[in-house]
């Protein structure tokens, strides 16, 4: 893209394009005019065609996930039946003055000037751009190759690699070697370009910084999500050179495990083949790389031990700080706050309950005493009428019945009866039952 020997990519997919691009030539042949020298001449026409490219040319970049872009690019993106838009360079230019694109050169000038010193020589821009891109600011319409950048998408990238490394492996110590970060960020950074822009986005951000050590450029990254980064110093030097060289020792002991089971496989196959002497000297190998495995294997322990030692005076170097805080904080909170001071303030609010105490007795007791006994004395008064009372009123009731109620009553009994009422059946529907034998009757059923 826009780079010598790159392929400008073909025109976009019908998909992402709006309706009208084929169905509505005279829509899209005023929206593929140039536009007028001035804005002041047709201003509804102006913006309407500004806003269709604007959000065209936005969407473009961010569905191709590229940060970079040009004039040409674009051209050849949006070309329709072999016609280009007359005015995309205009609508860069408004982007550029929008802030949503920024010449590449401008945003790697803005970020560091030394970033020659470990950008390989991947970015081949002369000093003469940058002043003259400074100077007429973005009032230029962009050269067709010159390479624009996606500001919004170059910060949510730079965010990603950021969160890349995090979840990573490499996480475990703030300093790692370019080349392994680059691996890393392979899948996102489709061009070494890109990745370095990245960076340089993450530098601007003050999130990594970048140094050259003895010929290799290793990147030191910010702690937290929202910390700044700390210049590099000796000591992330000193444990990014024992991480390497435990890296190496390990390389070098699982090789020397290979040889030294090839020795044993050697030696195997000249016992079969009857070479005594042959075998012999593959076991002596096989002895001589196994003892090298042992002293590497020392050597490595002592390295792991140093690095776990700094780690762990690290955390404690941390936990120190947050004391240290801690205590600070403490002291500014208890600042006017003494012994003697809190034993006055105790003694005040105790003497403040007493006093309201006895407020309280003395609220409760002006002529209650009086009104309690006054009201005792009446409601004894009139308890001894309403006895009075109740003695003269009392009810006449009717004496309890005496007569026992069988319990059970027999067959022959409840016979008997029915013969009875069976007999006088006809009587009782002349005669008027008299009120004794009502209970009778009742009693004798047992109801």
């Amino acid at each position: 893209m826009c780079s010598p020997g790159e392929a400008p990519p073909g025109p976009a997919p019908a998909g992402d394009l709006p309706p009208e691009w084929e169905t509505d030539d005279e829509r899209m042949a005023f929206l593929f005019s140039a536009f007028k020298q001035s804005r002041e001449v047709n201003s509804t026409e102006w913006d309407s065609k500004m806003a269709f490219w604007v959000g065209l040319v936005l969407a473009r970049g961010r569905r191709r996930g590229a940060v970079r872009t040009c004039l040409r690019e674009l051209q050849n993106g949006f070309e329709r039946r072999g016609s280009v838009p007359l005015g995309l360079g205009t609508v860069l230019r408004e982007l550029l003055r929008r802030g949503k694109l920024q010449r590449e050169s401008d945003f790697m000038a803005s970020v560091d000037s030394s970033w020659i010193s470990w950008g390989v020589g991947v970015f081949i821009l002369k000093p003469l751009k940058w002043t003259l891109s400074s100077v007429l600011g973005d009032s230029k319409i962009p050269e067709e190759e010159e390479v624009l950048i996606y500001v919004e998408l170059l910060q949510e990238k730079a965010e990603e690699v950021y969160r890349l490394y995090q979840n990573s492996a490499l996480s475990s110590h703030p300093v790692v070697a370019l080349s392994e970060l680059r691996s890393l960020c392979a899948g996102l950074c489709p061009d070494e370009r890109t990745f370095y822009l990245l960076l340089l986005q993450l530098q601007k951000e003050k999130r990594v910084t970048i140094l050259e050590q003895n010929g290799e450029k290793i990147v030191k990254f910010a702690r937290g999500l929202h910390a700044k980064v700390s210049p590099m110093n000796d000591v992330d030097i000193g444990v990014y050179q024992l991480m390497q060289s435990e890296q190496l020792l390990s390389q070098k002991v699982e090789s020397l495990s290979q040889e030294a089971e090839k020795c044993k496989e050697d030696a195997r196959s000249a016992c079969r083949a009857g070479k005594k002497q042959l075998a012999l000297r593959c076991l002596k190998s096989k002895r001589r790389t196994e003892r090298r495995i042992e002293e590497l294997h020392s050597k490595l322990d002592a390295v792991q031990g140093i690095l776990d030692r700094i780690y762990a005076s690290q955390t404690d170097q941390m936990v120190f700080n947050a004391y240290q805080a801690g205590v600070g904080a403490l002291k500014l909170s208890m600042k006017d706050v003494t012994v003697e001071r809190a034993e006055n303030l105790v003694d005040q609010i105790q003497e403040l309950c007493d006093t309201q105490d006895e407020v309280a007795q003395t609220l409760a007791g002006v002529g209650i005493n009086g009104l309690a006994e006054m009201d005792s004395e009446e409601l004894e008064k009139e308890l001894d009428s309403l006895l009075q009372d109740s003695s003269k009123d009392s009810v006449d009731l009717p004496p309890v019945p005496q007569m026992v109620l069988s319990a059970r009553v027999s067959d022959a009994e409840l016979e008997a009866e029915l013969e009875q009422l069976s007999v006088s059946a006809g009587d009782l529907a002349q005669k008027t039952p008299s009120a004794s034998s009502e209970p009778k009757t009742a009693l004798g059923l047992n109801l």
